[in-house]
């Protein structure tokens, strides 16, 4: 699994997959999903093997059922049929309609033993977002926010158009990381005035989520950081106003009157988004909660208070696992 978590946020819409290939108990290659477009896992790790000879007695270990169709790439189990590899021992089946169970069956015409099912639960938490698309028919959904120790997620006034921060800068980073994990990151209209956000890994390397924006009445100025083209943002809003169109921004009617999360859920899957962070704002969050569509939550506390302001969303679930980031807490819950 750690291979595999390397290609995590580049290989994206693809599962970030992990391959050893192993002669005699000694690990020969490795691999991981390389950036969409590019080779596989099984493929990479293939070709770090020196001696090829060797693959005839060796035997590939994936977290995914190996591909067996054309996509942008060639079908995986065909690579390994190629090279004659002895054993092939698979993490989890895929649930893909053009692979399930079909890379399986090739490998196993061809005379290769195939074993499945190892380290499954581990293998299946890992590929979590693509297993989200393929099952449930909509992205991995992680709520994050940060919440005073009395409560409260904003303050009822300030004075600048800039994010008050609640969490230390610790945690800052540990989200900016979480970003760079994640296929997209959400955000409703008031976070936006209020706070201007860029919604970027400024402070963490890899790549910047898409932007998702919701904007019913589109009052968010155009001038705003997250209209500014610089990554591909995704804005919603009611179909009876009239946008003005900008560089890199893609708008999309919805009704916000009615079951608000589970279409832009829909919108999501359209525009083949893996995963998306709902980072706020309280309003955003709780239709979310409301509507029971999320599977992960992450809760920054910090140490402040501020007696009054913006509520924390409510919801009723049992910590799953909690950290201390120096002075906060993070707290993690799972909707199992």
């Amino acid at each position: 699994m750690q291979i595999a978590k390397n290609g995590i946020g580049l290989a994206r819409p693809n599962p970030s997959v992990g391959a050893v290939v192993v002669h005699q108990n000694k690990i020969i290659g490795e691999g991981f999903t390389s950036i969409y477009g590019s080779n596989h896992a099984e493929v990479n790790a293939i070709n770090a093997v020196e001696n090829t000879s060797l693959l005839k007695e060796a035997t590939i270990y994936v977290s995914l059922e190996p591909c067996a169709h054309f996509g942008k790439t060639p079908p995986c189990a065909d690579l390994i049929v190629k090279h004659q590899l002895k054993n092939v021992v698979i993490g989890c089946v895929d649930s893909n309609s053009l692979v399930a169970g079909k890379g399986i069956e090739r490998l196993k015409k061809a005379g290769i033993k195939v074993i499945v099912g190892v380290l499954e639960a581990e293998c299946r938490k890992h590929h979590k977002r693509f297993f989200s698309v393929e099952e449930k028919k909509r992205p991995f959904i992680i709520l994050k926010w940060a919440e005073t120790q009395d409560g409260f997620i904003a303050p009822l006034n300030k004075n600048e158009q800039k994010p008050v921060w609640i969490s230390n800068s610790y945690s800052q980073q540990l989200v900016h990381k979480l970003r760079s994990e994640e296929h997209a990151i959400l955000v409703g209209t008031n976070t936006v005035i209020a706070d201007n956000p860029t919604l970027n890994v400024r402070s963490w390397s890899g790549q910047n989520p898409f932007r998702i924006v919701l904007d019913a009445n589109l009052r968010i100025p155009v001038n705003s950081s997250v209209l500014d083209g610089s990554v591909k943002t995704i804005v919603l809003f009611n179909n009876n106003k009239r946008f003005q169109p900008l560089t890199n921004i893609i708008y999309e009617n919805i009704n916000f009157g009615q079951n608000l999360a589970i279409q832009i859920c829909n919108v999501l899957q359209k525009h083949n988004i893996q995963s998306v962070i709902i980072e706020g704002g309280s309003q955003t969050l709780q239709t979310f909660i409301d509507e029971n569509l999320w599977d992960e939550a992450h809760v920054f506390v910090g140490k402040t208070k501020f007696k009054e302001g913006v509520k924390a969303p409510v919801f009723n679930k049992v910590i799953k696992e909690q950290r201390n980031i120096k002075t906060d807490v993070l707290k993690i819950y799972t909707n199992d």
